[in-house]
């Protein structure tokens, strides 16, 4: 951003300087003993939604982040800054074979911070699945109405009424060309400039991310946030945990200092996502008296098409994803083969050399020719089916997390549809060359040479590049705690004073960008947290 354009008022900055309680622990000279009602440990769209509603109920609330605080003015739509400083491990956390790249938030606000505002409600026929197939009752689709609503009003979520930028419109273009139905994507912003660059922090605050919403709503209402802290475990004794101790970081927000950070509460909540929470939980060896914490995590594993367009396409500029399409979705029964969502990503520099395949000339060729580049992704839902169980949380000698993920032959019969699907659209709407983006990186020039090389791709880890945003499970909830980790209120089946809010609760994968089903199946659960602790949340 230029020094001639006006100046943003940071509500960051601005809260404290008027006062609320931040501790960067990296700068702590001694060790920090913390009392509240409720220890939340994330910031992101579980932690967030926890942490507001709580403090509304008037609860003494503490967040615990891994994560720095950065705010607006810290945003300058630079992704150098940006993958080092807001995404776990620089943007590169990757499965336990390297086959799938993991992109995740690590800052004050989690993902929502960086993700690019795809709001869904999850899928009717995701949650007919968790019924049946699960005995979840009690999330339908009536019964979950209420929580969307008050979320999709809490944080601006409506679709995008202004014109798709190039790189969506080609997918909407080549859907109709072929008789498919795509839709617009509701986004959860207010005054959006239409910049582009949300997956870098919004430099304009019209994204409606936990870090300008519901944290300034907690943190003004006398909530502590803790930032660059691990919790490293939950001390328990008994049926209760008794303490929760963490480390500081140093300024890097990736080394353990000397520091520790201790905090005792009336009730615990695990909100550092489906990596982080059950991360968090085999690290304090908290009962798991049928081995289900960390396993069935899932990812949409998604696969990426490029093509190159006769007009310009700019796919960095305007609002980075607003078309979809769910037809290869609605085409396949849930617990059928696997279906595929499409959208568009946003196309910027680093984001697009670290996908694209090739080296030297073959991969300048394509960076080359940027301007013309059009890009769709294919999100694989996985979950569903016996012969697509996810993948498991581990973790490595030092405690830190990884995440096994086998590729099975279901996913890629997935993988291998959603690559023609993608070719046959981006022919459709104009393309002159398509490349499948798996092994040395071969273009085609018609649709049905493009089908014909994809029937015969020899799909492997590490052959064909996978990458995900979305991680679930791995702390299911459910009645039955021989198949769930927690209850239905989020309680665990264990422990009476530990809950989790996050996208560790679902059973599959959704089938859709989860960011708005956390915040309604959050803000249901932090109610009922408050309730339990003898609050009731006001009405809006």
């Amino acid at each position: 951003m230029s020094s001639a354009q006006p100046r943003i008022p940071d509500p960051i900055r601005a809260g404290l300087a008027a006062g609320w309680d931040v501790v960067d622990a990296s700068t702590l000279a001694a060790d920090l003993a913390i009392e509240a009602d409720v220890a939340i440990v994330g910031s992101g769209a579980g932690g967030g939604v926890a942490a507001e509603t709580l403090a509304l109920a008037g609860l003494k609330v503490v967040v615990l982040e891994e994560g720095p605080l950065r705010s607006s003015s810290d945003f300058r739509m630079r992704e150098s800054d940006a993958y080092p400083e807001l995404y776990q491990e620089s943007a590169a956390r990757r499965t336990r074979d390297k086959a799938i790249n993991i992109m995740q938030g690590r800052c004050v606000g989690g993902g929502t911070t960086v993700n690019w505002t795809s709001s869904f409600r999850t899928p009717p026929a995701t949650l007919a699945h968790w019924a049946r197939a699960h005995g979840i009752p009690g999330l339908g689709v009536e019964a979950l109405a209420p929580w969307f609503e008050k979320m999709e009003a809490r944080l601006g979520i409506s679709p995008w009424e202004i014109a798709p930028n190039a790189n969506n419109a080609a997918l909407a273009r080549g859907a109709a060309k072929l008789g498919i139905p795509s839709g617009v994507i509701r986004r959860n912003v207010r005054g959006c400039w239409n910049l582009g660059y949300c997956g870098l922090g919004c430099p304009t605050n019209a994204k409606q991310s936990m870090l300008v919403t519901t944290l300034p709503s907690a943190l003004s209402r006398g909530a502590k946030l803790v930032t660059r802290v691990r919790a490293e475990r939950l001390v328990v004794a008994g049926e209760r945990v008794d303490r929760l101790e963490a480390r500081a970081l140093d300024a890097s927000g990736t080394t353990p200092t000397a520091r520790r950070v201790v905090v005792r509460a009336r009730s615990y909540v695990a909100a550092a996502g489906a990596i982080g929470s059950p991360a968090l939980l085999l690290r304090s060896g908290v009962p798991d008296p049928y081995g289900l914490v960390g396993r069935r995590t899932f990812l949409h594993p998604t696969i990426v098409s490029a093509a190159l367009m006769p007009d310009r396409v700019d796919g960095h500029t305007g609002a980075p994803q607003t078309i979809y399409s769910d037809h290869w979705l609605d085409a396949f029964p849930v617990d059928g083969r696997a279906g595929f969502k499409l959208e568009a990503p946003p196309v910027h520099p680093v984001l697009a050399a670290i996908t694209l395949p090739g080296h030297g000339d073959a991969h300048a060729h394509w960076m080359g020719r940027m301007p013309n580049l059009q890009v769709l992704i294919a999100l694989v839902r996985d979950g569903f089916h016996p012969d697509s169980p996810g993948g498991t949380v581990m973790l490595r000698d030092d405690g830190t997390p990884v995440l096994d993920y086998p590729l099975t032959d279901y996913v890629f019969d997935g993988i291998r549809r959603a690559f023609r699907a993608m070719a046959d659209v981006q022919f459709a709407a104009g393309a002159h060359t398509v490349m499948p983006v798996h092994g040395r990186g071969e273009a085609f020039t018609d649709a049905a040479a493009a089908r014909r090389a994809v029937d015969g791709f020899a799909l492997a880890p590490l052959v064909t590049p996978i990458v995900s945003a979305h991680v679930m499970g791995g702390c299911p909830l459910g009645p039955d705690p021989r198949r769930a980790v927690v209850d239905l209120d989020g309680r665990h089946h264990q422990l009476r004073d530990l809950h989790v809010i996050d996208g560790s609760l679902f059973p599959t994968s959704i089938g859709a960008n989860p960011q708005l089903s956390i915040y309604a199946l959050g803000a249901k659960l932090a109610d009922g947290l408050a309730a339990t602790l003898g609050r009731r949340v006001p009405a809006a």
